[in-house]
């Protein structure tokens, strides 16, 4: 470990590491000296993005994997483990967002959005963990949202499931922390220039308009938050950061 590289000899996993705060976080934290396993669902992305590192001198395993699948999870662990040998930091990252009024009652929507920003999350802590606990320490940082702390009118269940992440990251603390020596930060950002909204093109269009002039926050600057936690003493646990663009108005 150096002060220039302080995640030297770690391995940390990124979940939707293909685009946006996922990406920028494992280029943050190679940077830091971490090996990285990408992995997300677009496996040409992910290689892409790993020669990049590669010929910036870090090390990049890239997994496709899709996180509602528990059985690509545990492939996922099980070929970082044969790769690395070890496992440090998981960044649960992989979200997505479908905005409408419940009254819609667009049931196929939440329950995707379930799926992945709960259930997903679930998988990998269950394929983790258990390496985590036997080594004694490790780091989880679980991506929620500013919307975890209020819900807004079209967005109430996707809060919902940001409120299910902030509830279960506090939870995770207070079993793992003291007893296991895992630390676990909740990464609240507010709106971030991502493609959480291109599966929507008139959502993101209405978006768009709405921040026209107004700057929003940028993928690198979750993933400097991110470097921050996962850097910090390992007696120091940052539980929470909440990153709010200055001209977000709510």
């Amino acid at each position: 470990m150096s002060a220039t590289q302080p995640l030297a000899g770690r391995v940390a996993i990124i979940t939707g590491a293909s685009a946006g705060i996922g990406c920028a976080t494992a280029r943050s934290l190679a940077r830091a000296g971490a090996s990285v396993v990408l992995t997300a669902r677009r496996l040409e992305r992910l290689e892409s993005l790993a020669l990049e590192l590669e010929d910036a001198g870090s090390r990049a395993l890239p997994l496709a994997a899709d996180v509602v699948s528990l059985d690509d999870v545990r492939s996922v662990v099980d070929r970082t483990l044969k790769h690395f040998g070890r496992i440090d930091i998981l960044v649960n990252n992989a979200g997505i967002m479908h905005i409408a009024p419940l009254e819609e009652a667009r049931v196929d929507d939440w329950t995707r959005m379930v799926d992945v920003n709960v259930k997903g999350v679930l998988h990998f802590l269950s394929a983790v963990l258990p390496h985590m606990v036997e080594s004694g320490s490790g780091h989880i940082v679980n991506v929620g949202s500013v919307a975890g702390r209020r819900p807004f009118p079209g967005g109430t269940a996707y809060a919902a499931t940001k409120f299910a992440l902030r509830a279960l990251s506090w939870g995770l603390h207070l079993e793992l922390g003291s007893a296991h020596g895992i630390r676990v930060t909740d990464i609240q950002p507010g709106f971030v220039s991502t493609e959480l909204l291109d599966g929507d093109p008139e959502l993101a269009s209405a978006w768009a308009e709405a921040w026209d002039e107004r700057r929003t926050l940028q993928p690198e600057d979750i993933a400097r938050a991110i470097e921050f936690a996962v850097t910090s003493p390992d007696h120091v646990s940052v539980s929470e950061i909440l990153v709010r663009p200055t001209d977000q108005p709510t």
